[in-house]
């Protein structure tokens, strides 16, 4: 039981641990670039995970459960809808804050005189 806990608390920093590093990378290159819009890409590089877990919620529908009454795929894709709406703010806000971290830590460190 306490094993499920510590190994769930393990995956959740390694996703928040991952979607700043893609963020904050996917940021640097753009910035590099001279392109300062970085605001919304930050937010998208890192929530287009959401995007994976409702493709893998069709596929799982497709090959693994067999729901035939109208109402129960309602259901299903109602709730899997709302999740990973959640799981897009949840991630694209990781993502968006750690770019502004970022962001601000090297625009703090630069003199001009």
């Amino acid at each position: 039981f306490y094993y499920l806990f510590g190994f769930l608390a393990l995956v959740l920093v390694i996703l928040v641990v991952t979607c700043a590093e893609i963020s904050i990378t996917l940021t640097y290159f753009q910035l590099t670039a001279e392109d300062y819009n970085w605001w919304w890409r930050s937010f998208f590089a890192s929530a287009s995970s959401a995007l994976y877990v409702f493709l893998y919620s069709i596929i799982y529908f497709n090959s693994k459960l067999k729901i035939d009454k109208f109402v129960s795929v309602l259901l299903y894709f109602g709730y899997m809808s709302i999740i990973s709406i959640i799981f897009f703010l949840l991630t694209g806000s990781v993502g968006m804050i750690a770019a502004f971290y970022f962001v601000r830590a090297i625009y703090a460190s630069v003199k001009i005189d």
